[in-house]
């Protein structure tokens, strides 16, 4: 997965785009490059291998001169980690640069169309392509109007995209545009940033604002607007991210697995007092916030969970707490087979997708296909705002924080944790479960912080 950082603003950008990357090396990369606006040109510098190596190019990006550039750490799809195949990639006169995160699907269509237009190609990449297209529309529109070179873009290519955009001659100004590749825009008191991930940006901002699909955001230092494909403005909210800065970062650990790991019981613990409600001797389960009718829980004939890779674990679980205790048949499916199976759901059947980052591509395709059928979606989700939340009919925040590990733990616990409170809830809706019983069970989970933190203990 790469990592795209964006900054415009009062400040040099260079070094805001190099810190910011930092905070995406656990995506993993092969190279890394900036590319920094001036006054009459894109300055570019690119460097294969570990992100130090562009830091020790260009002295913490002191010597990358300009408050308005982009940043990228590259993982490999289309031809070998190189110097000429990082990103940023660059029209043929360097008067546009792009970085880029997804794969261009017709690429290979898009580049002959443009040789035969008399386009050179320096890269092996998917990416160049989209440099090169925004040339040719651009100078279709007398190079005036890129936003209408982008728009006709989008409508050219097809795949998953998040890009950062420069155009030379629009100075001071950074475009992102995103398909089913996240993409994220901010605000703070000396400019704006673009980001792939919070924690890149999250030392300089916690208000940000999540790009939809098929969305155009143009930065300068003082303002973000946000358009449609038809370059129709629109108005967007933004979100607050409650995590801190030192919430991603190692904070004295070796690594952030084993941050993360000590992080369980604190999550679990947040999770759990999401709708836990203790009142003196009494303990009760308040599902009320997230909306879903008890005539709809009544009616449930069936539950489909979906997930990815340890989401899916979870659901694997689910299925026999919820099937244990509100007597509901449960079925699994691995998010990228759900659609291409033809799926049967009946119209009381309830979907529970999983995700952590509440983008993962296969399971947001599932929630489109289940309420495409006319279905239900219930997201259980870690990060606010995300696009899963959003299109989901309801959602769940667990309360894991920032997970930068690849491998998960707090995700995955507090993932579980979810599973079990909506079982209880559905069996008690259901009649399957009094009030004595739905205590107990109540009881048994609020012990679980304690019981992970003296496991914790013993580590050794």
């Amino acid at each position: 997965m790469c990592g795209i950082v964006g900054y415009v603003g009062q400040e040099q950008a260079a070094p805001i785009l190099l810190d910011g990357l930092s905070k995406l090396e656990y995506r993993g990369y092969d190279s890394a490059g900036l590319a920094v606006s001036g006054k009459e040109s894109i300055e570019v510098v690119k460097a294969k291998g570990r992100l130090h190596v562009l830091n020790d190019m260009t002295d913490s990006g002191r010597t990358v001169v300009g408050t308005c550039g982009i940043g990228h750490t590259r993982w490999a799809t289309h031809g070998e980690p190189s110097v000429p195949n990082a990103h940023p990639q660059c029209n043929s006169d360097r008067s546009i640069a792009v970085v880029h995160n997804g794969i261009i699907e017709n690429y290979t269509d898009i580049k002959e169309y443009l040789v035969k237009h008399g386009y050179n190609f320096q890269s092996s990449t998917d990416t160049e392509t989209v440099a090169m297209l925004l040339e040719y529309y651009y100078e279709e529109s007398g190079r005036k109007n890129p936003l209408e070179a982008i728009t006709k873009m989008m409508n050219r290519v097809r795949g998953a995209y998040a890009l950062g955009i420069l155009f030379s001659d629009i100075p001071d100004t950074v475009f992102a545009v995103r398909k089913d590749s996240p993409l994220i825009v901010g605000k703070n008191e000396t400019g704006t940033l673009i980001a792939s991930d919070v924690p890149a940006i999250l030392k300089y901002t916690r208000d940000v604002y999540y790009i939809d699909n098929l969305e155009i955001a143009q930065l300068t230092k003082d303002s973000i607007t946000f358009y449609n494909t038809d370059m129709e403005e629109i108005q967007k909210k933004h979100v607050h991210i409650e995590w801190d800065a030192e919430a991603a970062e190692k904070g004295g650990y070796e690594h952030f697995m084993i941050k993360e790991i000590h992080e369980q019981p604190r999550a679990v613990r947040d999770t759990l007092g999401t709708c836990i409600r203790e009142e003196g001797d009494k303990i009760s389960l308040d599902m009320s916030a997230y909306g879903i009718a008890e005539d709809i829980i009544k009616q449930m004939d069936r539950v489909c969970i979906i997930g990815c890779g340890s989401a899916y674990h979870v659901g694997v679980v689910a299925k026999y707490v919820i099937e244990d205790l509100a007597r509901i048949p449960v079925d699994i499916d691995v998010a990228s087979e759900f659609r291409y199976r033809r799926p049967i759901l009946s119209p009381n059947t309830l979907v529970i997708v999983i995700s952590q980052s509440g983008e993962t591509a296969d399971s947001l395709a599932a929630l489109r296909e289940a309420q495409r059928q006319g279905n239900k979606v219930l997201a259980i989700v870690n990060v606010v705002g995300s696009t899963i939340a959003r299109e989901a009919d309801y959602v769940y925040y667990t309360m894991a924080g920032p997970e930068i590990a690849v491998a998960t733990t707090k995700a995955y616990a507090t993932q579980l944790i979810a599973s079990f409170l909506w079982a209880i809830h559905f069996a008690q809706v259901r009649g399957n479960l009094d009030e004595a019983q739905v205590e107990d069970l109540l009881r048994s989970l609020m012990a679980l912080p304690d019981q992970i933190s003296r496991i914790l203990e013993d580590k050794e």
